[in-house]
Formats: C-alpha cells, sequence, structure tokens
C-alpha cells in the first residue's frame, strides 16, 4: 500500500482555550483535527493530574491535526499566536498516511 508524507502536530494546551485555538487552525485553513482530554502530566511547575477537578478550568487538551508538509508553517503560527501567552506545548512530528488527498 503507498504511503505519503505528512506532518502531525501536536498542540497541548490549557482547556479554556481549546476553542479559540481551533477557531484559529480553522481560520488557518486546517480543515481537521482531533480535541483529546489530557489526564495530567509534569513539567516546570510540577506534576499534575485532572483526578478531582470539578471543572476545566485547570485542565489540559491536546489538538492534534494532520497535514501535507507545505500547509504545516500556517498551522504552526496559527496555534503559536494562541499558545505563546498560555501554558502550552506544540510538537510536530513526521508521519505518513495513506490518503493524501485527505490533508
Amino acid at each position: 500500500m503507498q504511503t505519503h508524507v505528512a506532518k502531525r502536530v501536536e498542540i497541548i494546551i490549557e482547556a479554556v482555550m481549546e476553542r479559540r485555538l481551533t477557531a484559529a487552525l480553522t481560520d488557518a485553513g486546517v480543515t481537521g483535527f482531533t480535541v483529546l482530554p489530557v489526564l495530567g502530566g509534569g513539567g516546570r511547575s510540577g506534576v499534575w493530574s485532572r483526578e478531582g477537578q470539578v471543572t476545566r478550568a485547570g485542565g489540559m487538551v491536546a489538538v492534534i491535526a494532520i497535514v501535507a508538509p507545505e500547509r504545516v508553517d500556517p498551522l504552526v503560527e496559527a496555534a503559536f499566536a494562541v499558545v505563546e501567552r498560555h501554558i502550552g506545548v506544540i510538537s510536530i512530528t513526521d508521519c505518513e498516511v495513506l490518503r493524501a488527498n485527505r490533508f
């Protein structure tokens, strides 16, 4: 089966910023993404967990988008404009997809 090169961009950000981030991605031409809850983690501020939280205020989400390599720069610029003022991280990895016309 033939595969095609793509980029996977994963953005971890505060849950309260999810709508602003996904709107920025859509405005940048991203046609698909997935949002997942983040259960916990650790960073410069120490270890944290969603356990016992009543609201989304202290939680994080992961927003994942897979795009053609030539579309990664506008996506990252839009995401960084939201993430730079908040807790979050953006990672970019190479991946392969089966249906390139979807990305």
